[in-house]
């Protein structure tokens, strides 16, 4: 399972204005492209992608998608939303669509993909990892139910860090 977060957005015009309709940024657009095309170069395969509805993440998932020529695969999930984080609705959709082993890509928010990272992880309810924008975690699952996950943290990379992987190569 790779967990990865939108890129920079525009900021919010008014306390009034809908959260739901922000968009990337120019700037968050061309990383998203650039990690997109790291994975790709690296081997990365995606069996089904996933996103919160919500503008950015939308866009986030449609440039990994249109990388991968797997804009078929792609569904916005409401689980994803922010200020949601009801892991269990998520865990129990994960587990009656996907097996243990399908690769899955999700795209969301924070704070709630930092804590359902740790969560998966850790049963250490102190341990917290963060996410940074348009930042990756690939997760091992171990096990998986309607109720939980666990697995263990393969990566946790800095979209710099994922910019760069192809160039190692």
């Amino acid at each position: 399972m790779f967990i990865l977060r939108h890129g920079e957005a525009g900021k919010r015009i008014s306390h009034g204005s809908s959260d739901f309709d922000r968009p990337l940024t120019i700037e968050g657009k061309k990383e998203v492209a650039d990690i997109a095309k790291s994975l790709k170069d690296i081997g990365v395969k995606f069996n089904f992608i996933i996103s919160s509805p919500l503008k950015r993440a939308h866009e986030t998932a449609s440039i990994v998608a249109m990388t991968f020529n797997k804009e078929n695969i792609m569904e916005n999930w409401d689980e994803l939303k922010p200020n949601v984080h009801v892991a269990r609705e998520l865990y129990r959709r994960l587990s009656q669509k996907f097996k243990q082993d399908s690769s899955i890509l999700i795209v969301g928010h924070e704070p709630y993909l930092s804590s359902l990272i740790s969560e998966i992880i850790s049963e250490d309810v102190t341990s917290h990892v963060v996410l940074k924008k348009a930042g990756l975690a690939k997760i091992r699952i171990t096990s998986m139910s309607t109720q939980s996950m666990h697995g263990e943290l393969e990566w946790l990379l800095t979209p710099k860090l994922m910019k760069n992987i192809s160039t190692l190569r």
